[in-house]
């Protein structure tokens, strides 16, 4: 439980204090510990010390106050919860703190993420074990601002719900996690939550014309699965957002096998399909009042007798031939299904594709910013002000019409590679050339679904990037604070 009290200080077991390195405190216990340089404030930091009453102080340091950035945060609360969990801290206060360009309900939604995230393993699978779940309380906070931050600490943790669903989806393994059981688990999700969920077989999608999705997926014993979820928020408007989430449950790269080495993570290759089921629970948790549909093409990329090849030409849904040159190259086929889909017969205004598209994104952002193409600047713009209110970094990368060239088919209409250069732009393009004007934007969270670095926040395995910007992406919060 997290809530927020009128006070400045209880009888909690202990006390997290988030310290600045150059703000004066009014604290003599850490101007001693500054001092000796025990403790500094320094980004990372952590000290704790017992009180008169036996109970504990911990002291988490932010670093400086300009260069404080929302995950910043979120991981130094984190990293004192989970001193907390070493310390047995069953009662737990948070003293609130001003951070730099969050207003009040930007730095709650800050806190509650990092207490909800810091417990957060996947562990099922090692035996039944006990999760930290402390009763935090917020203490020091404005009083004005008290009955805005309790539901601000509401939506928060739905959020952080939706977070740990994705996280789960992705860190759950293929012979678990497939797509009818991909399914099965956004059914339940959705009446668990409040959104309706439909799944399509095999032949129903056949029906659909989806001759690309199911050329993906037809070497696989699981067959495919066409998820369809909707959340109708606002009756009183017209206006749907569509999320399309890449779902190959796993990933083997076909014919064009991928080397062993990285074949382990491959049963997150769902990653945006994950993404798209936890911002759904998380909008019909917070009742928003949007109108959003979420699809997700769900199968399996293996090797059979029956699995397509390179060299293939195959169709899709849109009626556009595809020629296949890389069976390694299969999210880009069953997004573009999935997105007609979408658009043809779920009357979508908006397009957002989120998948685990392309290695060539790691090459050109790394780890922590998320590659973006787009054809129309206001939807754009929507997105940076939406993960300016998340903390998630993404980087909006060119699709102009010079690429593609590279991506014009020799014997279809299309190839479903460009080649080695500008990887991450012409699978983008690719997706574009079906979107039929709508305004889209493509996510490729390659490089940020996943983590083998863990943090305070998060542990190796599934992220549940980018459910925080999808879910204020929608939104569209209202803020002084850009």
């Amino acid at each position: 439980m997290i809530q927020v009290k009128d006070i400045s200080i209880d009888n909690f077991q202990g006390i997290i204090n988030l310290v600045y390195e150059d703000q004066e405190i009014n604290n003599k216990v850490l101007e001693n510990l500054k001092l000796k340089k025990v403790f500094e404030g320094k980004s990372g930091q952590v000290f704790y010390k017992t009180t008169e009453d036996l109970n504990y102080e911990i002291f988490v340091g932010l670093g400086k106050f300009n260069e404080l950035e929302k995950t910043d945060l979120i991981n130094a609360v984190a990293k004192g919860v989970k001193q907390a969990e070493k310390l047995n801290i069953n009662e737990l206060g948070i003293n609130f703190i001003k951070a730099n360009g969050l207003c009040t309900g930007g730095i709650t939604k800050s806190i509650v993420q990092g207490v909800k995230l810091a417990s957060y393993k996947f562990d099922k699978y090692k035996g039944n074990k006990e999760a930290y779940n402390p009763n935090v309380t917020i203490v020091g906070a404005p009083k004005e601002k008290l009955e805005k931050m309790k539901l601000k600490i509401e939506e928060a943790s739905n959020v952080a719900d939706g977070i740990i669903v994705a996280r789960d989806l992705v860190n759950e393994p293929a012979n678990v996690l497939y797509p009818e059981t991909l399914a099965k688990r956004a059914v339940e999700i959705g009446k668990e939550s409040g959104f309706e969920v439909e799944v399509f077989d095999e032949k129903q999608i056949e029906d659909l014309g989806m001759k690309a999705f199911l050329e993906v997926g037809k070497g696989s014993v699981h067959k495919p699965r066409l998820i369809v979820m909707r959340y109708m928020g606002n009756e009183n408007s017209d206006e749907r957002v569509g999320l399309v989430g890449k779902g190959l449950t796993f990933d083997t790269g076909g014919y064009s096998l991928k080397p062993s080495a990285s074949m382990d993570t491959m049963k997150s290759d769902m990653g945006g399909a994950a993404a798209v089921i936890g911002t759904m629970q998380a909008l019909a948790k917070n009742k928003v009042s949007k109108n959003v549909v979420a699809v997700v093409a769900a199968c399996e990329n293996a090797i059979s007798g029956g699995s397509y090849k390179p060299g293939d030409i195959i169709g899709s849904m849109s009626g556009k031939t595809i020629e296949v040159l890389n069976t390694d190259a299969e999210g880009r086929l069953t997004l573009v299904d999935a997105i007609t889909y979408i658009i043809e017969k779920e009357n979508v205004d908006k397009v957002v594709d989120v998948a685990t598209l392309t290695g060539a994104v790691l090459v050109a952002l790394g780890t922590e910013i998320t590659g973006v193409l787009s054809n129309n600047d206001e939807f754009y713009e929507e997105l940076v002000v939406a993960a300016r209110r998340s903390g998630e970094k993404f980087w909006r990368l060119p699709n102009d019409k010079c690429f593609k060239k590279l991506y014009k088919g020799d014997f279809a209409e299309l190839k479903n590679t460009g080649g080695r250069f500008a990887g991450t732009i012409t699978a983008g393009m690719f997706i574009e050339e079906f979107v039929q004007d709508k305004p889209w934007l493509h996510l490729d969270i390659a490089g940020t679904s996943w983590t083998d670095a863990a943090n305070d926040s998060t542990p190796k395995g599934g992220t549940g990037a980018p459910v925080s910007t999808l879910y204020e992406l929608v939104v569209k919060h209202q803020c002084k604070h850009k």
